[in-house]
């Protein structure tokens, strides 16, 4: 399937063949202007130190099994480029917005709720709501530990962890949120590809 990035109503990226472009997806970005940016009361940390999540996170498989995570892939368009919507936490972390899921809540309800608790006025959204669309990639941890892979590694009988990247399509405008202890930042894709040491997306 072949993707088009259109920004303010021009192709600016795509891919794919010409014999597939009736099946084409059209993703429609808009300038970061078109955007309010505002802040809200801090949201506590669960994890000071990586050992501590890394605690949490055997507690919650002990308790539970297998982890499951979602995050969004937003993108904005500033100086005529794509930019990735990442906050940053501590001044040091940058990740795509979303987090675990609970109990027996469905892919697509966990990410609003996230959504809505990082990137809201209040948690319950706004009136426009969030519009999850595809699931671009899943991401698999084997281990405990912070490596992750783009597919679950064929001698992995029990992974620990599993994260799902979903494409969120934004209106022409919108309010962003954010709790004071987080940043919201642009970033150019060009800086993320291969830059994984730097972005811990």
């Amino acid at each position: 399937m072949g993707d088009e990035v259109r920004s303010n109503g021009n192709v600016s990226q795509s891919s794919g063949n010409s014999d597939d472009q009736s099946h084409a997806t059209v993703i429609d970005i808009y300038s970061l202007s078109n955007y309010y940016f505002g802040s809200k009361e801090v949201i506590p940390f669960k994890d000071e130190t990586l050992a501590d999540r890394v605690q949490r996170m055997k507690s919650n498989y002990a308790a539970h099994g297998l982890r499951t995570c979602v995050q969004a892939v937003i993108l904005v368009e500033l100086f005529k480029h794509p930019h990735l919507l990442l906050l940053q936490v501590r001044n040091s972390i940058f990740k795509l917005p979303g987090g675990r899921l609970r109990l027996g809540e469905s892919d697509i309800d966990g990410l609003r709720r996230k959504l809505s608790r990082k990137l809201s006025a209040n948690e319950s959204g706004d009136e426009i709501g969030w519009e999850v669309g595809e699931c671009l990639g899943m991401w698999w941890k084997p281990d405990f530990e912070t490596l992750v892979y783009p597919y679950l590694p064929p001698n992995v009988k029990c992974p620990k962890e599993c994260t799902k990247l979903f494409l969120v399509r934004l209106p022409d405008s919108r309010k962003f949120i954010v709790p004071k202890n987080l940043k919201l930042l642009a970033v150019p894709l060009c800086q993320i590809h291969e830059n994984h040491k730097f972005f811990d997306t």
